[in-house]
């Protein structure tokens, strides 16, 4: 008996959904398809029942890791916890943040890695740092457009930085205070 649709619908989330947290964790080329559909409970001719290519993947597991600050505004406009400047700040310089990348942010994790990557997922990709920074802009104050897309420019590119550099280092000591400066200097008033 075949799948229903709605059944390969929800293997093909679950599967996005692995690889979305997985190459996180390991990068692109750390995960393969083979450990992937294990993983799922599958097997590894499955995968072109889900997906054309190994591209077709990523550019869905990266989609899937995209829009983290999104949905905690849109929480935060349904009464949820409201997004701040300062708390997107310190969310992302979180030690939750530094020792889980599988859960974390795609940019910090894989971004020299999304910089060799398709056409497909790179315009994705360019979407979503585009809508990233109009969030940015959105929580800042002043009414100079070109000042305030600059310093959102600056805080996600520090963030980024700070959260891979933070990463990278053995020295536990030196991972947060990389963290922890880059959050002061990015909330000190200008």
């Amino acid at each position: 008996m075949g799948y229903s649709q709605a059944q390969k619908e929800k293997t093909h989330k679950r599967i996005v959904s692995i690889a979305s947290y997985r190459f996180r964790e390991k990068g692109l080329a750390g995960f393969g398809i083979a450990e992937l559909m294990k993983e799922a409970g599958l097997t590894v001719g499955g995968f072109y029942k889900h997906f054309d290519s190994r591209g077709e993947l990523v550019a869905e597991a990266l989609n899937d890791a995209f829009g983290v600050w999104q949905r905690q505004k849109e929480a935060a406009e349904s009464g949820g916890q409201p997004l701040t400047f300062a708390s997107l700040i310190d969310d992302y310089v979180s030690d939750v943040h530094r020792k889980n990348p599988g859960a974390g942010c795609a940019f910090s994790s894989l971004a020299p890695e999304i910089a060799r990557s398709d056409k497909r997922t790179r315009a994705l990709t360019s979407d979503q740092v585009k809508a990233d920074l109009e969030l940015i802009v959105g929580l800042l104050p002043g009414r100079d457009k070109p000042a305030t897309r600059s310093k959102a420019i600056l805080t996600f590119s520090a963030l980024v930085g700070a959260m891979s550099l933070a990463r990278a280092v053995s020295d536990e000591v030196l991972s947060r205070e990389i963290l922890k400066t880059v959050a002061d200097l990015l909330k000190k008033p200008a």
